[in-house]
């Protein structure tokens, strides 16, 4: 796994310290890091001199005095005050722990650790020393490196799926929207660098398209589409918009699709003529063939639908030869998946050792077939209990390996292959490593997984091992860069409300979500005690008094 490797020592050499800085002073770097020490022991130094001064104003200020006036008036309070005191604290804590537990779970933090460090940490002089540390501005631009490396790219969906005769046809049943609105504005965004130019304005139907494409309301949108057609019945783009968002079948869909076909090759041919006239001309040209690649990715998709999957793989291999610098698409994507619906596990494989290398950006698609493929050579015959007592051949330390490499890239996947977490429509852009890649994996690839004789039974021994090499996958990452800290919060804005995002790694509950759950209860049965047996609490009370009061004497 030669990518391994290379990928693992990036990782290391990301997280890495960067070297001292040459020409520095050992000595001067020393003293710089006592200062800085002594300088954060000044709160315990104050706090040690706060205890010194009560013990040396002890007498003048008559504490011992003052407590036993507080005792007295402690001892003249009623059973039922405490009661109230004590049902009141557990209420409110109840209320609060309450808040922090709704806080967490929507936003992964939580709050009164947030407002500690923002707002209380600065008031009390707990921010950081201005003294700079030798290399410190090593240290800053290796940890901006650091970020910008595992910085979250939201990226289309290479198998999103129609609008029109899909999404909305869940919506009708459910009454659910499987889009969010967050996902749905990158689309518009993206229908707008596809298929608009700065020449639209030459033709009238495009320049009508162009606020089509910006339309928020989608009747609004088809409205505009039929406009454009009837000042050019050839505008391909319309007919795009139509396929997407107005047919209600597939069938339909590849109708509208097959007629932008015929519009959007004549006009590719003719931009082709014009393409070096002018820069104008060659925006144009760019335009044209988004739109040319575009209608006839989706006629492969319709065709994979319809169950005519040699169709579609013909067509995702011409564009492949035709548009070899359009990789960022990931046509290959759609051509795995349309590969192994026909089980020619020989051309998947010729098409990962092109897509699947070093250069190259990952995916779970990528990651996850190949350990399908080197799963599929010994999961018929593999045995958990024949395994451990015999050991892993070869081809069996090959097959974990590749999913142990799976895992780590995308955490996510083998709980929705494994059907331990329910699967929703995928949306129509993921975030490569997270939830909204896993689902979109998933969606589409568990049936070839469940295909093979064995292949889920291997990845449930295995895929848990894949933490055991990284304990701490947000600092250091084994055959890849660290997992980034930012799915969680993009993964919220691309999938709907009503799905329980995934997060890893898992986040542990908050101190004060255990220490106002603590509260609550300990001030509820405190309540509840001193409810039922009044003359025992007080006598706890009094005893509990009175050993205050002995220590604060005998001080």
């Amino acid at each position: 796994m030669a990518d391994g490797d290379g990928l693992g020592e990036a990782a290391t050499a990301a997280v890495s310290p960067p070297a001292p800085a040459p020409g520095m002073s050992p000595s001067l770097g020393w003293r710089e890091r006592l200062r800085a020490g002594l300088a954060g022991t000044g709160a315990s130094l104050w706090f040690v001199a706060g205890l010194g001064l009560l013990y040396a104003l002890r007498v003048p200020l008559r504490l011992c005095e003052s407590l036993a006036a507080v005792t007295v008036f402690l001892n003249s309070l009623t059973p039922k005050f405490y009661v109230a005191l004590t049902g009141t604290s557990s209420l409110i804590s109840g209320l609060i722990f309450l808040f922090e537990w709704w806080y967490f779970h929507k936003h992964g933090t939580s709050f009164i650790e947030q407002v500690s460090v923002s707002h209380l940490r600065p008031l009390m002089g707990g921010t950081e020393s201005s003294i700079s540390e030798p290399g410190s501005s090593s240290n800053r631009e290796s940890e901006t490196s650091r970020q910008n490396l595992s910085e979250c790219k939201v990226w289309r969906n290479p198998l999103n799926l129609f609008r029109g005769a899909e999404y909305r046809r869940y919506t009708w049943v459910t009454g659910k929207e499987p889009l969010t609105y967050y996902d749905m504005n990158l689309s518009a965004q993206d229908h707008q660098t596809f298929f608009t130019c700065d020449t639209d304005f030459l033709r009238p139907s495009d320049t009508v398209m162009q606020k089509a494409w910006r339309e928020r309301n989608p009747p609004a949108r088809i409205k505009a589409a039929y406009q454009a057609l009837e000042l050019n019945n050839d505008c391909a783009t319309a007919y795009v918009l139509l396929a997407e968002e107005e047919a209600t079948t597939i069938v339909d869909a590849e109708k509208l699709f097959k007629q932008a076909l015929k519009a959007g090759e004549t006009i590719y041919r003719q931009s082709q003529q014009c393409q070096h006239q002018s820069p104008q001309h060659e925006a144009q040209l760019r335009r044209d063939t988004n739109v040319l690649v575009y209608i006839k990715r989706r006629l492969a998709m319709c065709a994979r639908k319809l169950g005519r999957i040699r169709e579609a793989v013909k067509i995702m291999r011409d564009l492949m030869k035709e548009f070899p610098p359009l990789t960022m698409l990931n046509i290959h994507e759609n051509l795995l998946e349309s590969l192994l619906e026909l089980q020619a596990y020989a051309d998947v494989q010729a098409v990962l050792a092109k897509y699947d290398d070093i250069s190259l950006p990952k995916s779970a698609a990528i990651c996850y077939t190949a350990a399908l493929l080197k799963t599929r050579t010994v999961s018929d015959k593999f045995s958990p209990e024949t395994a451990s007592r015999r050991g892993l051949s070869t081809a069996e330390i090959n097959a974990v390996e590749a999913i142990h490499r799976a895992v780590e890239f995308n955490p996510h996947v083998p709980k929705y292959l494994l059907e331990m977490k329910s699967l929703i429509l995928p949306p129509e852009h993921i975030l490569k490593r997270g939830d909204s890649e896993a689902i979109a994996y998933a969606f589409f690839h568990l049936q070839h997984w469940k295909r093979i004789e064995g292949a889920l039974n291997l990845l449930q021994c295995t895929w848990e091992g894949t933490f055991r090499m990284i304990p701490y996958p947000l600092e250091k990452g084994h055959l890849f860069y660290p997992y980034p800290s930012c799915t969680e919060t993009a993964d919220r804005e691309l999938l709907p409300t009503f799905h329980h995002v995934s997060v890893y790694p898992k986040k542990e509950l908050p101190f004060f979500i255990h220490f106002t759950a603590g509260l609550c209860s300990s001030t509820a049965m405190i309540a509840l005690l001193t409810h039922q047996f009044p003359e025992i609490m007080g006598v706890f009370a009094k005893a509990v008094s009175m050993i205050s009061r002995t220590c604060v004497e005998y001080l």
